[in-house]
């Protein structure tokens, strides 16, 4: 039975997304993983338009979301009142968000397949993925490598690569299995060649992930042991105990609690030390605002000095900057180590974005926190009573699934990372729980640190440098968890030494993809035009379909860029200094002028087509659709007055139908001459149309080089001038060229540069739009004082701003640099 291409889609996402709600759940549904995504991309084969391509990734993320995070929807819905119907309606709708790799991944797919084969297809598409990944985290930390997580040998690849290293493994061995299937009727030689190849990639993980699990548990004893005692008490849900029984009641019960069940670790099971939940004390610690606060501060650290046990607690520090989820570290006489502070807490719940907080907002959202950013990772001394010092790399909750902030800690000389949560959001949901203990558990692996981590409610565990959870608690229970780990300094990893390398390395790759496929494509169209002159069909032009709400779509797409660029201009001239420096103004440049420039590329891209005569009857066809017109039929030929997007001619026929037609060539002249041969009706053009012919016709007239081609000039060449500009940056920051990599890691140096990129690119871009405005205003004067010469004044004016732009600003940048 043979089903339709929509059929086709709907059953591979639905069957994806049942395959990967099951990998989701681990266990030995791990295995699944490796064909999860298989019926999809069989499905996605057939989508040969990036529109359909995105409506397939639109889809997928979706269906993804809902099968893998359904969850999270639940929770919401709990947490905000609003329902569990309405929490689960709202993660649907936020799901291309939270999961865009899936979108990227299916986009690039079809523009690679297009011209490479499938094994660049894959690469490309998985680079897209992870790439996407990299450069927009998402709220969880999720990512398909985290699936992985039950088999001892696979997991073992993220010392090298991270969870991203493993996603990108995992999407090759899915596409190489999906290609197979698709030439199955071709031969075993032809279908037999992609299994073999992943299968020499599974045994290569297999064989490195088994040799390293058998060199750490070979040096599992190794080191002082550490014992810990960890404190889950089950007492959640702090504001409703405050409704019910007051502030001073709750806070009174939650410590006797934790001083009753710390006592029994530290006096029946040897406990070294103590590690309690996130914000266990629900206020300030050592800046007391109330006579009972300080009572209550006065108690912990008494109790410490009884016990003569070091304690590491969640509470609240507070400065002039505001307030912060915070843990507190005290040696074993009671004495305030230090403050480690949050570096991600939870969007929304929190935390609110400055540029999104309000009144109004508090008053729709009145649950939202307003406590601050920490300054990063931090290692903190852990005091024991026998005088050794452990330095330990504290992480609060969402901070576990940030895999830099782990990495930094391994790199400033952390021994063991201390985790604690409150995961009381998955109380009724264990999944959650599990998946957040399974993404805690890679900073070990991936550091190579074991780790002792504490919920309020579980899953309280201990886990070691291999990523096996020594011990854990249930969901929903008090318990007390002691356990004891060697501690010993780390062995070293790649992901250490380089950082989260996987994500950056695949944009760099994509890009470089991107050039070579240009530059061949250029190549190519001028060999062949070399070659074959004949080969270009007389009488054939290229030309873009455009309705009227396209035009008014597009219209404002190139708006919205223009003004936003100029508002950036005037920011800088009013406010900011002539330098591109903030991330407001990079956040701005890319939401407010690339993205609306990529959409208005994607809208003509699709629409474009040729049009050509035949006898007397104008043909129309673009990407498979055809349209076929007598010229008899056509009642009026009208220019458009204004070129927006780009010339062109209204088309109208007697059925009162109208064919808006914009031109390739920026010339609409020569789609009329094309009609008027075939017999079409004469035009009279009002004033204003004749205007707009004649500033068409100086456009056409004026040469466009290759080097004008938008990814050259606002791409490649401002990459160019930022190379040099962070070198200098970096020797003068951090004393060499690779200061940066040597001191915080690949992650930090790559995104260093991709900043002085951004920023370049912005100043580029905002000279362009100078120089353009210039030579409008030039052309404009040429054509209002002799129109027949605006075509050779514009071409002059285009060459003057090609020269100034690709000469000048280097030899500026240079100058610059020579005079200090």
């Amino acid at each position: 039975m043979h089903l339709s291409p929509g059929l086709r889609m709907l059953a591979g996402v639905l069957a994806s997304a049942l395959l990967l709600g099951l990998y989701a759940r681990g266990g030995n549904f791990y295995l699944l993983g490796f064909v999860a995504l298989v019926p999809w991309l069989l499905a996605l084969q057939a989508c040969k338009t990036s529109l359909r391509a995105l409506g397939a990734g639109i889809a997928m993320s979706i269906a993804f979301v809902g099968a893998v995070f359904g969850w999270f929807g639940f929770a919401i819905g709990e947490f905000t009142g609003l329902g569990s119907v309405a929490g689960w309606l709202i993660l649907l709708l936020a799901a291309p968000l939270l999961q865009p790799q899936v979108l990227a991944f299916a986009l690039v797919r079809p523009l690679i397949g297009q011209r490479h084969g499938a094994m660049l297809r894959a690469l490309a598409a998985a680079c897209a993925w992870v790439g996407c990944e990299w450069l927009w985290p998402k709220l969880l930390g999720d990512t398909l490598g985290h699936g992985l997580y039950p088999s001892l040998p696979l997991r073992q690849l993220a010392d090298l690569g991270g969870a991203a290293g493993i996603t990108f493994v995992l999407l090759l061995i899915n596409e190489g299995i999906a290609t197979a299937i698709r030439q199955r009727n071709a031969g075993m030689r032809v279908w037999a060649r992609p299994l073999f190849a992943i299968a020499a990639l599974a045994i290569a993980w297999l064989g490195y992930g088994s040799w390293r699990a058998a060199t750490i548990a070979a040096h599992a004893s190794e080191g002082d042991p550490l014992r810990v005692a960890m404190v889950q008490t089950n007492i959640v849900d702090y504001e409703r105990l405050r409704r019910e029984r007051g502030a001073y009641a709750v806070v009174r019960e939650v410590l006797d609690t934790h001083f009753a069940m710390s006592r029994a670790a530290v006096e029946q099971e040897r406990a070294d030390a103590l590690l309690w939940s996130e914000t266990v004390y629900p206020t300030t610690f050592a800046h007391a605002k109330s006579e009972d606060g300080a009572a209550l501060d006065q108690e912990i650290v008494d109790f410490v000095a009884s016990v003569r046990t070091p304690l590491v607690f969640g509470t609240y520090d507070i400065d002039t900057t505001g307030e912060y989820n915070a843990a507190a570290f005290l040696a074993p006489d009671g004495r305030l180590l230090g403050m480690y502070r949050k570096a991600n807490p939870f969007p929304l719940t929190e935390y609110v974005p400055a540029w999104l907080d309000g009144p109004r907002f508090r008053r729709w959202l009145p649950w939202t926190g307003s406590w601050q950013r920490g300054d990063g990772a931090r290692v903190f001394p852990l005091q024991l009573a026998d005088g050794r010092e452990i330095p330990v790399q504290p992480l609060i909750c969402l901070d576990d699934v940030d895999t830099m902030l782990a990495i930094d800690g391994a790199r400033l000389g952390a021994q063991a990372i201390v985790g604690m949560s409150n995961d009381s959001w998955f109380s009724a949901h264990a999944q959650g729980a599990q998946l957040h203990l399974a993404v805690a558990a890679f900073r070990s692996i991936e550091t190579r640190l074991p780790q002792f981590r504490v919920t309020a409610n579980g899953i309280s565990a201990a886990i070691d440098p291999a990523g096996t959870r020594v011990a854990a608690t249930a969901i929903g229970e008090p318990a007390l968890l002691t356990v004891s780990m060697p501690i010993r300094t780390p062995p070293p990893t790649l992901v250490v030494a380089w950082g989260n390398w996987v994500g950056a390395v695949a944009l760099i790759g994509l890009l470089l993809l991107a050039t070579v496929t240009l530059w061949r494509r250029l190549r190519g169209q001028r060999v062949a035009v070399a070659a074959s002159p004949a080969a270009i069909v007389p009488g054939q032009i290229e030309i873009v379909w455009f309705s009227p709400a396209l035009r008014i779509l597009l219209g404002l797409l190139k708006l919205i860029a223009s003004a936003t660029l100029v508002w950036i201009a005037l920011r800088m001239l009013l406010r900011d200094g002539m330098q591109v420096h903030s991330l407001a103004q990079l956040q701005l440049f890319g939401f407010g002028v690339m993205l609306p420039a990529l959409c208005s590329w994607y809208l003509r891209r699709w629409r474009t087509g040729t049009a050509r005569m035949e006898g007397d009857t104008l043909l129309l066809i673009r990407r498979g659709h055809h349209r076929s017109m007598p010229v008899r039929d056509i009642a009026a030929i009208t220019p458009w007055v204004l070129p927006v997007p780009m010339p062109g001619i209204d088309l109208r026929v007697e059925s009162g139908e109208r064919l808006g037609c914009g031109t390739g060539a920026n010339d609409p002249a020569q789609l009329i001459a094309l009609l008027k041969q075939a017999g079409a009706p004469a035009m009279a053009p009002t004033r204003a149309q004749a205007f707009a012919l004649a500033d068409a016709l100086a456009r056409a007239a004026a040469p466009r080089w290759r080097i004008d081609h938008p990814l050259i000039k606002f791409g490649l060449f401002p990459l160019l001038l930022a190379l040099p500009a962070f070198r200098l940056h970096q020797h003068i920051a951090y004393g060499g060229s690779f200061g940066e990599y040597y001191n915080f890691g690949l992650q930090a140096y790559l995104l260093g540069l991709l900043i002085w990129w951004a920023a370049w690119a912005i100043g580029m871009s905002l000279f362009a739009m100078a120089l353009r405005v210039l030579i409008e205003l030039g052309t404009f004067a040429a054509l209002l004082l002799q129109s027949s010469r605006a075509g050779s004044v514009r071409a002059a004016l285009q060459g003057i701003a090609r020269a100034l732009y690709f000469i000048g600003a280097p030899a500026w940048l240079l100058w610059r640099m020579l005079g200090g």
